[in-house]
């Protein structure tokens, strides 16, 4: 046989007998399985062997310091090893983070600041497809769909390891809770237990004969306080109740069965028809007016309903109303006209029927009546049920709170006035006749007013008018019938004047949507009408003059409506008011400015409701014919006058909606620091020689209240003070 044919039959046999034999214990389990025992370890050393068992790199933070003990009495798989690592890891409050095939060991309190793994709403760490550990730190977002987050973090925050995190964002309802795997799987078993829809859904619960209304809060009351005696935090205890008065039941929402029982026997109790066929109601309101509510409840009824003439009226269902006067008089049961804010209405109901000649008990009983009583400003309402719920419904619809307008009038003035004058006047006053009755020549030029020209110069210099004036004078000439006067032979005048004018005037007023108001800050001031008096008669009687008042000064006028989006619609009228001259032998000359109008406004916004711009320019030339038309010299000749009067006014108008106190009390605020602060400036000093005397000012503005507490009143004039020297 071959060598090459031996040696191939050897190794056969070898390969077969390898094939056969027994494995040992030892050797088959060297590969698989691992046994740990590691005693007061240090830390440092264990990590180099569960890098080597392993195969995984690790990174050690400085601060990981401490020893570790692992004891295992039988061998393990070797894929448990880095579980059981991670186990020993936190116990000495340590987190192993991994990272890119990195493991970074930090302490468990920064473990959350590391890139570790994140799973959202989709991904499901608790299933074994993410192979996520027990012990490994863990970021998950949880989306709640029916309990708040905001609540829910209250709850799990003690489950969950002190260094870790749970947070809630409110936006989308959503947790976000960075902890180890072990515990987010418990997490989220706890999470979908509590997440569930409320069974209890609202109830509705009509009717018959009770007004929802009235139901609603009495129950409410009830109920309520029995849930804050039970205690504000027991949510089992939670009820809402809402009155719904188009279909008069209610709307009933509580997460505890049995006290729903009870409300529907409370609310079965209350719903029971009464014993007469009229009940009488007091509603008390809150913010309407109790007489003018009256008259509008009795005007929503006035010639509705059918009554027959004869003793065979009656009424034609349970809900027919008669009225048997108009409304400016309503007849009551004794058939006397009264004013409507204090007359019943006269409201026919039964049953169909019932004869209307049944005598004065059946009469009266048959007959409805509502009132006002302006004392406790309470609306009174004799009517059966079915009437009275549908008044109530539209009486609670009235009776709300009306928003406010603070509006500020803004009126601009600013005029600027120029003028000048330059002219040259002369005369001979020589030729005057002389004593001797012999004629002489006269001449000169004369321009302007008697304060102007140089006639009335001459007779009385004191009332030259203001400018420079320059003149030349020969001593004195005494004219036939005025007397001596100065012989002015030469006079130049020249004057120029600026006058300049801003004025800014804000009136404010503050009042009730749909209320017109009313300021006028002025002076009140007497016009002669007519006057009688008689002279020279054999008797003369007693003069006098008739006099009319009026106001002159700033008048604004509003009547505000507010809109549904925030727009103001105001009708308004402004008007300012001046004297101008008292010495017209007419009567007084006044200035007026005055808008009346009807806008639409934004709540807040400026706009324009009127103005005027007004440039009025006078260019005047008094002169010699020819000789003033001359060069040079015909300025001697020529008096020029020239003036310039620029008028600029707008009137502006800003209305703020005050729908609550909230927004009243910075305006309030502003302007009352305001003015006090200029009360201030105005203290005068200390002096050592005249009285100190204090000057009133307005106290100081309180803090304001807490809400639910009534706000302290300051005093409306602070106490006097001693004069002092």
């Amino acid at each position: 046989m071959p060598l090459r044919v031996r040696l191939a039959v050897v190794m056969a046999a070898v390969a077969l007998f390898l094939c056969l034999a027994p494995a040992s214990p030892a050797r088959a389990a060297e590969p698989d399985a691992v046994t740990l025992n590691f005693v007061n370890a240090d830390i440092d050393g264990v990590v180099k062997s569960i890098a080597d068992i392993t195969g995984k790199n690790f990174a050690l933070d400085p601060r990981v310091k401490g020893t570790v003990n692992i004891v295992s009495a039988r061998p393990m798989p070797r894929a448990l090893v880095y579980e059981v690592f991670l186990s020993a890891l936190r116990l000495q409050g340590f987190a192993a983070v991994e990272e890119n095939g990195l493991v970074k060991i930090v302490p468990e309190g920064d473990a959350k600041l590391q890139s570790g793994p994140t799973f959202g709403p989709q991904d499901r760490p608790g299933s074994n497809r993410s192979g996520a550990r027990g012990d490994e730190i863990q970021t998950r977002v949880f989306v709640l769909r029916y309990e708040s987050a905001a609540q829910m973090v209250p709850v799990l925050r003690p489950l969950i390891a002190p260094n870790n995190v749970v947070n809630a964002y409110p936006n989308s309802n959503t947790l976000v809770i960075t902890d180890y795997a072990s515990n987010l799987r418990r997490i989220e078993k706890i999470i979908d237990s509590i997440d569930q829809p409320n069974g209890n859904g609202p109830v509705v619960i009509p009717l018959s004969y009770a007004s929802a209304l009235d139901v609603a809060q009495t129950v409410s009351r009830l109920f309520g306080d029995t849930a804050q005696a039970g205690g504000a935090a027991d949510a089992m205890q939670r009820m809402v109740v809402i009155p719904d008065a188009r279909s008069n039941s209610l709307l009933v929402r509580s997460d505890n069965p049995s006290r729903l029982s009870q409300l529907r026997a409370v609310i079965a109790s209350l719903d029971s028809p009464t014993n007469s066929v009229g009940n009488i109601h007091v509603v008390y309101l809150k913010n309407a007016e109790a007489v003018r509510v009256a008259e509008t409840l009795r005007a929503i009824y006035l010639g509705e309903g059918g009554g027959g003439g004869g003793n065979g009226a009656r009424a034609t269902s349970a809900s027919a109303l008669t009225s048997s006067a108009p409304a400016s008089a309503v007849s009551t049961a004794g058939g006397a006209a009264q004013s409507p804010a204090t007359t019943p209405l006269n409201l026919s109901y039964g049953p169909s029927g019932s004869n209307g000649s049944s005598g004065s008990a059946s009469s009266s009983l048959s007959s409805g009546m509502i009132q006002a009583d302006p004392s406790t400003n309470s609306i009174i309402i004799n009517a059966p049920d079915a009437i009275y719920n549908s008044l109530r419904a539209a009486l609670d619809k009235l009776d709300v709170r009306r928003a406010q307008v603070y509006v500020e009038a803004l009126i601009a003035e600013v005029t600027a006035d120029r003028a000048a004058e330059l002219g040259v006047q002369w005369q001979d006053l020589s030729g005057v006749p002389s004593t001797t009755g012999q004629a002489r020549g006269f001449g000169g030029t004369n321009f302007g007013t008697a304060s102007q020209n140089i006639l009335g110069i001459a007779a009385n210099p004191a009332g030259a008018g203001a400018g420079l004036n320059i003149g030349v004078i020969k001593g004195t000439v005494t004219l036939p019938g005025v007397g001596p006067v100065l012989n002015l032979g030469l006079l130049v005048r020249a004057l120029e004047s600026d006058n300049n004018a801003n004025i800014l005037s804000t009136p404010t007023l503050l009042t009730l949507d749909n209320e017109e108001a009313r300021i006028v800050i002025g002076q009140n001031v007497p016009f002669i009408t007519g006057q009688y008096a008689l002279s020279g008669a054999a008797t003369t009687p007693t003069p006098f003059q008739t006099v009319e008042r009026r106001d002159v000064g700033l008048t604004l006028r509003i009547k505000p409506q507010i809109s549904q989006g925030g727009t103001v619609r105001l009708q308004l009228y402004q008007e300012v008011s001046s004297v101008q001259d008292t010495t017209n032998v007419a009567g007084v000359i006044t200035n007026k400015r005055s808008i009346e109008s009807t806008v639409l406004v934004d709540d807040g916004q400026i706009i324009v409701i009127g103005g005027l711009i007004q440039d009025t320019v006078k260019d005047g030339t008094d002169k010699v014919p020819v000789m003033g038309d001359l060069p040079l010299i015909g300025g001697l000749f020529r008096y020029s006058t020239r003036s310039r009067s620029k008028t600029n006014l707008m009137v502006f108008l800003r209305p703020t909606v005050l729908r609550d106190a909230a927004r009243a009390d910075p305006l309030t605020g502003d302007r009352y620091d305001y003015i006090l602060g200029e009360q201030k400036k105005t203290q005068p000093g200390q002096s050592s020689v005249l009285i100190n005397v204090p000057t009133p000012t307005l106290p100081s503005a309180p803090a304001p209240a807490p809400a639910g507490a009534a706000a302290a009143v300051p005093p409306a004039v602070p106490p006097a003070q001693p004069a002092t020297r």
